[in-house]
């Protein structure tokens, strides 16, 4: 069996509650993105363009590496990632324009890890990350999983 499959099988362990599911669906990426936004606001020391509105930053940084993991697990998952990474990314230039951008993606943040909690002590199960670290990356993951699944994508 592959690595990954090993992996999203571990994780859909703690996440077989129909009600403990929709949080994910709705909060995983929520806490991805506000995770993206609140890297990209940290000053990074040059100031260069990667697209329009898009400039190097340590999100950028930081995603290169977390695609990278992807990569090693699954060529089909890492594609979804990066085109979920560039959204965020894309997103977070616009929102980074505003006084309240910190705020912004704190408040999503926490708000987010909250009703995670909520949805693991619905399932009455832990989460995963408290096992194994990088759980925090395969959620995301999972999810992406489905979206393939869909398309009839082969992971």
């Amino acid at each position: 069996m592959k690595k990954i499959n090993s992996l999203l099988n571990q994780y859909g362990e703690s996440h077989k509650n129909s009600t403990n599911k929709l949080i994910h669906w709705i909060c995983v990426p929520a806490i991805f993105f506000s995770i993206v936004g609140l890297v990209s606001i940290v000053p990074f020391p040059w100031e260069i363009g990667i697209y329009d509105g898009i400039n190097l930053n340590w999100a950028l940084v930081a995603l290169i590496l977390v695609l990278l993991y992807y990569v090693s697990l699954s060529i089909p998952l890492s594609i979804g990632m990066l085109l979920f990474s560039i959204g965020c990314l894309l997103l977070c230039s616009k929102i980074n324009d505003f006084d309240y951008a910190l705020w912004t993606y704190v408040g999503i943040f926490v708000i987010s890890w909250i009703f995670q909690f909520i949805g693991h002590n619905i399932e009455g199960k832990k989460p995963s990350f408290l096992q194994d670290i990088q759980f925090l990356l395969i959620g995301p993951a999972w999810l992406m999983h489905f979206i393939l699944k869909k398309l009839n994508v082969p992971i």
